[in-house]
């Protein structure tokens, strides 16, 4: 069986204690295993990255952005193979693993300008023969700790502008799909990065709670559930770390009475379907505005979402694949139960889909819910599927204070051809990220990341110039070079040789 092992420098050492199954599935069965590290494997990451930042952050920045350009060519270069990679080992389909690439090169493009953005500020004459000026200097070594649902883009995110940075990092990818983060360290490498520069550790709450922990890890990076984000925010801030950790998501999308329903319920087939619904940035829950809206775009909904095709991560015909393991697909179905039990009428039933030839894999057909309300538990929470919930709101006011109450506050976004309304919402709506008539609000990379509430722990976002404060530190010097010769006097001397 296949066997997946540490990348950092020297080698992992001996056979890992403990190790953990790696499913496919499309199938069900176990495909491979991934060792599971302890903090003496940490230690040995560390110590190697110690012994290489401070050359790294001496290398000018220039010569950095070489490094992020190359290894983006690198990774251009084997789009399909890491394609087929992600896809096999999460069961995303190929269009999706593809895009969750690329949505990480974005960054590790925004990263290859790094010498522009790392340029301090400076006041010169700041009183008499004074001069201020700031430079931003590297943390050290900074740590990721990234989930199952997007293994490319969000390693990229943290890494690609860190490294840039200076720094060296510690990436511990999920468990369940780690194949690809130790294929991009290894792209790394090749790119020309120092051995060392970029690790990658493999492990569950032990190897965490090390990561956490260790006084020599700067800043940690994180996205997850949001109470396990809560959980690393308070560790590693306990532990004397700056920390940004990235929670879970109910994201919604007000539907206005004017709204372009052929293009909001095409929207919306991507954005709550798309990936199994195994997205932070998911539309899980559609609110229209009035009862005819609602009827109109339900009759719509119905057809398109029976038309959605699921099979395994290589079809290229299919619209999305499984969920990443069978827990997941019985939680999921959980909650589609929970909410018919609560109230919700089930339009479209997506529990017990199965696909002739892998009835063991880890499918759930699409779902749609209608009369979902707020004081449902499965409205209230984060399903992490293909299912749709429809919570109809009587006006804008009300449309507007269901995003706004929820306890996550990651993305919203609003269909409507009024300018006024979709200003109004973008100003006061409780939510980190906004989208008016986009369905999926993910900024583009030079801009920032993060949400509000529940959604985001810590008070500085993923990527842009946002990014490169976290993974770095203002240092800012006040300089006086005062008239004179040296001898007292005030003449002013020009320094000669010999």
């Amino acid at each position: 069986m296949r066997q997946i092992d540490h990348f950092i420098v020297g080698g992992p050492g001996a056979p890992a204690a403990r190790k953990g199954d790696i499913f496919d599935p499309n199938n069900g069965g176990v495909q491979a295993q991934v060792a599971l590290g302890d903090a003496a494997l940490l230690d040995k990451a560390v110590a190697a990255a110690l012994a290489v930042q401070p050359a790294w952050a001496g290398t000018n920045p220039q010569r950095r952005a070489r490094v992020m350009f190359k290894f983006k060519e690198l990774v251009e270069a084997n789009m399909d193979a890491l394609a087929h990679m992600l896809s096999a080992e999460h069961g995303k389909v190929i269009a999706d693993a593809k895009g969750d690439i690329q949505r990480g090169l974005e960054v590790i493009e925004f990263a290859c300008g790094i010498p522009h953005v790392l340029k301090g500020e400076y006041t010169q004459g700041a009183g008499p023969g004074i001069d201020v000026f700031s430079m931003r200097q590297p943390i050290g070594i900074g740590a990721g700790i990234t989930p199952f649902n997007f293994p490319a883009m969000i390693p990229m995110w943290m890494f690609g502008v860190a490294i840039a940075c200076g720094n060296c990092f510690i990436l511990k990818p999920s468990e369940r799909d780690p194949s690809v983060p130790v294929r991009l360290a290894e792209l790394m490498l090749e790119a020309g990065a120092p051995e060392g520069v970029l690790q990658v550790v493999h492990g569950d709450k032990e190897m965490v709670d090390a990561i956490l922990d260790h006084p020599a890890i700067g800043g940690v990076s994180f996205v997850g559930s949001s109470d396990i984000a809560h959980y690393v925010y308070n560790r590693g801030v306990a532990a004397g770390k700056r920390v940004q950790a990235m929670g879970g998501a109910k994201n919604h999308g007000i539907v206005m009475p004017d709204a372009d329903l052929d293009q909001v319920v095409n929207d919306l087939a991507g954005a709550a379907f798309g990936s199994a619904g195994e997205r932070c940035m998911a539309l899980p829950v559609v609110v229209p505005v009035g009862d005819d809206t609602a009827e109109r775009l339900k009759a719509k909904l119905i057809p398109a979402i029976e038309a959605l095709r699921v099979g395994i991560s290589t079809d290229a015909e299919a619209h999305y694949g499984p969920v990443v393991t069978q827990a997941h697909k019985e939680k999921v179905e959980g909650w589609i139960a929970r909410c018919a039990e609560e109230g919700g009428e089930i339009a479209v039933d997506g529990r017990g889909f199965t696909l002739q030839g892998h009835e063991n894999g880890f499918f759930v057909g699409p779902t749609l819910i209608d009369h979902v309300t707020p004081d449902m538990d499965s409205y209230r929470n984060e399903i992490f599927g293909p299912v749709l919930q429809i919570v109809r709101a009587p006006d804008f006011e009300t449309a507007l204070s269901l995003p706004s109450k929820h306890q996550y506050g990651n993305g919203v976004a609003i269909f409507t051809r009024n300018g006024h309304a979709a200003r109004e919402f973008a100003a006061r709506v409780n939510v980190g990220m906004v989208g008016v008539n986009v369905p999926i609000p993910v900024p583009v990379a030079y801009h920032t990341f993060g949400g509000w509430k529940r959604s985001a722990f810590g008070d500085t976002n993923q990527h842009g110039t946002e990014g490169v404060k976290f993974w770095t530190k203002i240092k800012t010097v006040t300089a006086r070079w005062p008239d004179g010769g040296g001898d007292g006097s005030n003449a002013f001397v020009i320094p000669t040789i010999g």
